[in-house]
C-alpha cells in the first residue's frame, strides 16, 4: 500500500486493469465524434439545418456539465468497477438508440451517450489512482488520454468510408463493437475477482476507512456534493478561479466547435469528398495521441512557463491559420492537436497549485469543469448557426480566433498566479 494507491491489484490483474482502461477509453470519445464526418449526410436525410446539426455533438457535452457531480453517486453506490460497466453499457445503449430513424432518436441517443461517458470520465481516474502502482500512474494516465484520442481518430478516419458502403446509420452503429469489447473485458475481470472472493481492487473487505477514501477520491474530481460552507464558497471570490473557468470554457468551445465541423469545413473549403475530409480531420485527433505525452515532458524538463506558452501558441495557430491559410489545414491541425490534448493538464495543474486545500480544489474543479463544459456545448451550434446565416465559415473562425486570444490571456494570467502561490 502506498500513498498514491490505497490497494493494488496483484500480479497479472494490474495488466488486465490497464488493458481494460485503455479499451474503455476508446468508447469515451469515439462515439461523440463519429457523426461529424457524415454530418452533411445526416443534415440532408433528417431535414435539419447546420445549427440544429450542431446539437448532435452539443448534447453529450451538456451531460458533462450537468451530470459530472452526480456521477459520484453512481460510483459510491455501485463501486468503481460496476460504475464503469454501467458507463460502457450506457454508451452501447445510446449507440443503439441513435440508429433509430429520426432526429429525435439521434439526439436522445447522444444524450444517453453523454450521460454514460460522464460516469466513465469520473471513474477511470479513480481506478487508475487506486489500482495502478504509484510510479506508473503518470504513464497510465497519459496512455488513457492518448486512447481517448485514438477513439476519436478511428471514428474520424473510418466513418465516412464505412458510410459510403453501408450508409451512415449502420456506420455509426458499427462502432458499438468497440464498446462491446470494453464491456467484455471488464465483465471478465469482475467475474475473476468475485471468484477469488475479493473486491476488484484486491482488498478482501470494504472498511469504513476505505469507503471514506473512495468518496474523497471521487470528490477530488467531481467537486463536493454536500452543502458548501462559507469557507468553501470563498474560492468563487478569487479572480484566479474565474480565469481558470474562462480558460477551460474557451478551450472546450474551440475544441467542440472544431470537432463538430472540421470534416464539413475541410470538404467545403478544400473541395474534398467526405472520406478525404474525414481523413484530414483525423489529424486533429491523431496527433493528440502523441500530444498527450508532450505536456508532462515539458513540465518535467523545461522551465515552468514553456508548457502553457506552447499550448497558447498552438490554439492561436490552429484558429488563425485556418482563417488565413486554409490550404495548409493539415499543418494547423497538427498544432491544434497539441493544444487540445495538453491544455487540460496545464489548466488543472494550475488549479491544484492555487487551491488552498483539497476541499477548495474540489469546489474549484466542479465550478471550472461544470461551467466550462456548459459554455463549450455552445461551440458546435454557434459555429453551425453562423455558417447557416452567412453561407461561409469565416465568421465562425473569427469567433474561434477571438476565443483563442481570450484563452491565452486568461491561462497565462492564471499560470502566473499559480507560480506565485507555489513560491
Amino acid at each position: 500500500m502506498t500513498a498514491g494507491n490505497r490497494s493494488l491489484v496483484p500480479g497479472a490483474g494490474i495488466a488486465l486493469v490497464v488493458i481494460g482502461i485503455l479499451v474503455a477509453a476508446i468508447s469515451l470519445r469515439g462515439p461523440i465524434v463519429a457523426p461529424t464526418p457524415v454530418l452533411r449526410e445526416i443534415e440532408g436525410d433528417l431535414g435539419i439545418g447546420s445549427a440544429t446539426a450542431g446539437l448532435i455533438t452539443t448534447a453529450p457535452v451538456l451531460m458533462f456539465a450537468l451530470l459530472t457531480p452526480l456521477a459520484a453517486l453512481v460510483i459510491r453506490r455501485a463501486g468503481a468497477e460496476v460504475a464503469l460497466l454501467v458507463s460502457l453499457s450506457g454508451v452501447l445503449a445510446g449507440t443503439l438508440i441513435r440508429a433509430i430513424p429520426g432526429f429525435e432518436w439521434m439526439l436522445a441517443g447522444m444524450l444517453v451517450i453523454g450521460a454514460a461517458v460522464t460516469v466513465g470520465n469520473v471513474v477511470i481516474p479513480v481506478i487508475i489512482r487506486r489500482d495502478v502502482p504509484g510510479p506508473k500512474v503518470a504513464v497510465v494516465t497519459a496512455a488513457y488520454v492518448a486512447m481517448l484520442n485514438v477513439g476519436s481518430l478511428l471514428t474520424s478516419l473510418a466513418t465516412a468510408p464505412l458510410a459510403a458502403v453501408v450508409g451512415w446509420p449502420a456506420a455509426l452503429l458499427a462502432w458499438g463493437v468497440l464498446t462491446i469489447a470494453g464491456i467484455a473485458l471488464w465483465s471478465v475481470h469482475l467475474r475473476r475477482s468475485r471468484r477469488a472472493g475479493e473486491r476488484f481492487s484486491g482488498a478482501p473487505t470494504v472498511t469504513a476507512a476505505s469507503a471514506e477514501q473512495d468518496v474523497r477520491d471521487v470528490a477530488r474530481i467531481t467537486g463536493p456534493l454536500p452543502v458548501v460552507t462559507r469557507r468553501e464558497r470563498s474560492f468563487a471570490r478569487r479572480p484566479v478561479t474565474w480565469l481558470l473557468l474562462a480558460s477551460f470554457a474557451a478551450q472546450c468551445t474551440i475544441y467542440y466547435a472544431l470537432t463538430t465541423w472540421l470534416p464539413t469545413l475541410a470538404a467545403d473549403t478544400l473541395g474534398l469528398d467526405a472520406a478525404s475530409a474525414g481523413a484530414l480531420a483525423s489529424v486533429y485527433q491523431g496527433v493528440g495521441v502523441a500530444g498527450a505525452f508532450l505536456v508532462p515532458l515539458l513540465t518535467r524538463y523545461a522551465p515552468r512557463a514553456i508548457a502553457p506558452v506552447v499550448i497558447c501558441v498552438s490554439w492561436i495557430l490552429v484558429t488563425g491559420g485556418m482563417l488565413l491559410a486554409p490550404e495548409l489545414l493539415w499543418v494547423w491541425l497538427i498544432a491544434g492537436a497539441i493544444g487540445h490534448s495538453g491544455g487540460f493538464v496545464v489548466i488543472f495543474s494550475a488549479l491544484v497549485a492555487v487551491a488552498r486545500d483539497d476541499r477548495e480544489a474540489a469546489g474549484m474543479s466542479a465550478l471550472v469543469q461544470g461551467g466550462g463544459y456548459a459554455v463549450g456545448a455552445l461551440g458546435g451550434p454557434a459555429m453551425g448557426l453562423i455558417h447557416e446565416v452567412t453561407g461561409r465559415w469565416t465568421g465562425g473562425l473569427v469567433l474561434l480566433l477571438a476565443l483563442a486570444v481570450l484563452y491565452c490571456v486568461a491561462l497565462l494570467t492564471a499560470v502566473a498566479a499559480a507560480a506565485r502561490a507555489q513560491r
